[in-house]
């Protein structure tokens, strides 16, 4: 697989920039709503990161997070656990109270399908020097 110089546009378009959420990234993602249906209890959705962006820690509440990966490379951990490199193809579950963070690497774009059920509890930033220790 070539790491991706650009943001996914098959089979769903990289979205516009996250804005709602920008407050809990470092560096900027791109989301593209697929479903968002009030009556249903999940969301789905494409996000997108450039190179180097990725979430703060974080934990669903009262729910889970589906990540099913579809371009680049990235990251996802979760406390007290080591980092896990992501590319097209992989799938992670994060279950309730699972304290967690994604993201790009450093030289790739990447993008994932979300799955959410559940309320987020947004932490703390990655701390740079726990994300520069990163290498593939």
């Amino acid at each position: 697989m070539t790491k991706s110089k650009t943001p996914v546009e098959y089979p769903f378009q990289h979205g516009e920039k996250n804005e709602a959420f920008a407050a809990y990234f470092t560096g900027q993602s791109y989301l593209q709503p697929l479903v968002n249906d009030p009556t249903l209890e999940i969301s789905v959705g494409q996000v997108t990161f450039e190179p180097g962006c990725r979430n703060h820690w974080h934990i669903h509440r009262g729910g889970y997070q589906i990540l099913l990966v579809t371009d680049g490379e990235g990251w996802y951990q979760e406390m007290g656990k080591p980092a896990r490199l992501l590319r097209s193809g992989d799938t992670v579950v994060t279950h309730d109270g699972v304290k967690h963070w994604h993201g790009a690497t450093s030289d790739s774009w990447f993008s994932h399908l979300t799955i959410t059920a559940g309320i987020p509890e947004w932490l703390e930033p990655v701390a740079e020097q726990e994300y520069d220790v990163l290498k593939k």
